[in-house]
This record gives structure tokens, C-alpha cells and sequence, in this order.
């Protein structure tokens, strides 16, 4: 899953087809050892990580409802994510009308992870070229990397040539991601940093510096950690009962902080499944927010693996674990 930018900066937008012809990035990409340190993410990351360890200090003075609103930030943060970015952009697993697709895009960028194009085209090709060069989080190349050192160097030559190459016109088909990218930097500094701030000072009488250390700064940090771990942690620690050849695993650990995410064998075996685990509504908690959206008429189509296919996958290329 993808976080924020390692090519110093965003694509400006254009036509679907010029997009897709378009080359992200500049000659300062490319792969080979000599790949260079995007330093603007060093140190923004270091700040932003030592900010959040400084908000720790911050809870035993702050208001019960202030840490409560900073979880549910967390929640519609990860929603914007595991429910808006990745099973709806980027695998199509289910159908969403454009109420859904707004609040979804607006979660995601309190998410603050790259717009839903860019998120989307990259994790479609983690997806297509997993753990080689082409993978923008090879996790062949160790825990650090793929949790978060992949943003601190310009992406391989190959992330580049094969993203290229991807089909993306039904991003850009969707008049949300076209407005989202468009307004991007707007809609971050709004929704990941402006609104969690104030309405804890403006609504409760929080102070605006906790407001702002804790809603914001602490929820962003810690969601950006839960999403790569699902990069790192769910690619090297757990069982594969689906298929053992590949690298993703089952993490629950994962699994409880990407609020049901961390089924990663299944979903890199079934990534059209809209529930990215066999075990529906079963510490999903984006699959029972997907399942409510359709209760509600606001989401259609749920694709699912059906239970022959499962088992006979897990019987073909499983490790024999449940």
C-alpha cells in the first residue's frame, strides 16, 4: 500500500490517454545502487515521527473526547484506504455510487497517502510485478524498505516502466479521482490537518495545541505505520494456507489495525474479492462498512471467491495451515 510521495512530486492531471502515455517521474529515477535519497522525505518523516512521539506526552492532559474524536479520524482514515483507494480504486471488487465515492474520497485524503490515482496505479503494480524491482515496496529487500524506506529513495526505473504500461483509464473515467487529484493539496491540508484540529477546540474546548498534536499529527503518524505494515509486516510474518509460493501472508496483528487488511495470502490469491478474506464479516471492519453501504443502497456488485475455488486453491498451492 502505497504512502506519501518518493518522486518528488505528483503528475500534473490530463487526459486519460496522456496520462497513461505520461512518464511519472524524471531522469533522476531509475534503479541500480546508486538510486537517490529523496531527502525532502527524511527529514519530513523524521519530523513528523518525532511530533508524534512528542504527542504522547500529550494524552494524560488531554479531554476523553478529543482522544475519542482522534479514533475516529483513525476510523474514516483507514476507510478512505482499505474501503476507497484500494477495494474499490484499485481492484474494482465492488460498485459504489457517487455519495459513497465522495466520502470515500474525502477519507482518503485525510489519509494523506498520494491522491487515489497515484495510490491505485501503484498498487496495481505491486500487485501484477510483487516482490521484484517493478513492486514499489519490494519487501525482498527487507522490513525497513518495505515498511517505509522505499519513500526515502526515488523509485526504481521499473516501478516507472510498468506503471506505464497499466490500463488507468478507469481512474480517470471517475469525475471524483479526476476532482480529488486536481485539488489534492487542498483537500490534504482541509481534511488531514484543518478539520481534525479544530473541531476538538472549536466544539469541546480542547486546547487547539492538543487538538492539533493529537487528532492530527498522532492519528496521521500512526495510521501511515498500520498502513505499511501491510506492506512489511503482513509480506514476511504469518502462514500462507492459500498459496505458499508467494510472499504475502496472514497477519492478524495486521489484520486488527488495518481494520481487516491483514489477510494478505487471500487477497494476493483472490484480489477481486471485496471482503480480501474467506472469512467475511470476521475482524473485517471494512467489510462490514462495504456490506452496510449496500444495505443502504449506496454500494453494488460485491465481487466474492466462491467456496469450491477457495478450497480447491488451498488444497493446490496452500501450506497446508488453516
Amino acid at each position: 500500500m502505497p504512502g506519501p510521495a518518493a518522486d518528488g512530486g505528483q503528475v500534473p492531471l490530463r487526459g486519460a490517454k496522456e496520462e497513461v502515455r505520461a512518464r511519472v517521474g524524471g531522469p533522476g529515477d531509475g534503479g541500480g545502487p546508486r538510486r537517490g535519497v529523496v531527502w525532502r522525505n527524511v527529514v519530513l518523516m523524521s519530523l513528523l515521527h518525532s511530533a508524534a512521539l512528542y504527542s504522547l506526552a500529550l494524552v494524560p492532559a488531554a479531554q476523553p473526547l478529543t482522544l475519542l474524536w482522534a479514533y475516529f479520524c483513525f476510523l474514516l482514515t483507514a476507510l478512505g484506504v482499505t474501503a476507497g483507494a484500494h477495494r474499490l480504486w484499485s481492484h474494482r471488487s465492488y460498485k459504489a455510487k457517487l455519495p459513497l465515492r465522495i466520502f470515500l474520497a474525502a477519507a482518503n485524503s485525510m489519509a494523506f497517502q498520494n491522491d487515489i490515482f497515484e495510490w491505485a496505479r501503484d498498487h496495481r503494480v505491486h500487485h501484477k510485478y510483487s516482490e521484484t524491482d517493478a513492486d514499489p515496496h519490494n519487501a525482498r529487500r527487507g522490513f525497513f524498505f518495505s515498511h517505509i524506506g522505499w519513500l526515502f529513495v526515488r523509485k526504481h526505473r521499473d516501478v516507472i516502466e510498468k506503471g506505464r504500461k497499466l490500463d488507468v483509464t478507469d481512474l480517470l473515467a471517475d469525475p471524483v479521482v479526476r476532482f480529488q487529484r486536481k485539488y489534492y493539496k487542498i483537500t490534504v491540508v482541509l481534511m488531514c490537518f484543518v478539520i481534525p484540529t479544530l473541531v476538538p477546540w472549536c466544539v469541546w474546548g480542547e486546547s487547539l495545541w492538543n487538538s492539533y498534536f493529537l487528532a492530527s499529527i498522532l492519528r496521521y503518524t500512526i495510521s501511515l505505520n498500520i498502513t505499511w505494515l501491510v506492506n512489511s509486516a503482513a509480506h514476511m510474518y504469518g502462514n500462507r494456507p492459500y498459496d505458499k509460493h508467494i510472499s504475502p501472508r496472514q497477519n492478524p496483528l495486521v489484520t486488527l489495525g488495518a481494520i481487516g487488511e491483514g489477510f494478505h495470502n487471500y487477497h494476493h490469491t483472490f484480489p477481486f474479492d471485496y471482503s480480501a478474506s474467506e472469512f467475511g464479516l470476521n475482524f473485517n471492519p471494512t467489510t462490514w462498512f462495504i456490506d452496510l453501504m449496500c444495505w443502504l443502497g449506496l454500494a453494488t456488485d460485491r465481487k466474492r471467491a466462491t467456496k469450491p475455488m477457495i478450497e480447491a486453491r488451498k488444497a493446490r498451492t496452500g501450506d497446508g495451515s488453516t
